[in-house]
């Protein structure tokens, strides 16, 4: 299988699904939480350079959904939606979190932010999962 054949435009639409998760999760939903998790106001976050952040989140993304799409279709069998969708939350479960939470741990980083962090890597793969299953 070449490093390349995968379904292009399901992985830009599910990188841009996880982008849009990041909005929607640290935004109106637990923005505030997470400003406080990690001793920010918004003063704080006014001098972030945002084509930089956004931009550099954004490729990091691309990777990350042309990982899974790699992944995917180097099985030699079509995977249904469910064993997609369970695949990328298996990601985020087996190898996201713990990596997450070990740096925590040795950060000694609030509890709260386990748990925001947590889930917003959680919805991302399950978000970037259901876009890979339903267009590739």
């Amino acid at each position: 299988m070449d490093l390349l054949d995968v379904n292009w435009l399901a992985v830009v639409l599910a990188a841009l699904a996880g982008f849009v998760v990041g909005g929607i999760w640290y935004g109106p939903v637990m923005g505030k939480s997470w400003m406080v998790a990690v001793g920010k106001t918004e003063d704080d976050l006014k001098g972030v350079n945002p084509l930089k952040t956004y931009g550099l989140t954004f490729l990091l993304a691309l990777l990350a959904s042309w990982t899974l799409a790699h992944t995917f279709a180097s099985y030699a069998v079509d995977l249904s939606v469910m064993v997609k969708v369970l695949t990328a939350v298996g990601v985020a479960v087996g190898f996201i979190l713990p990596a997450l939470w070990t740096n925590y741990l040795f950060q000694d980083a609030k509890k709260p932010l386990y748990w925001i962090d947590g889930g917003y890597w959680l919805f991302f793969y399950i978000a970037m999962g259901l876009v890979h299953a339903f267009l590739a």
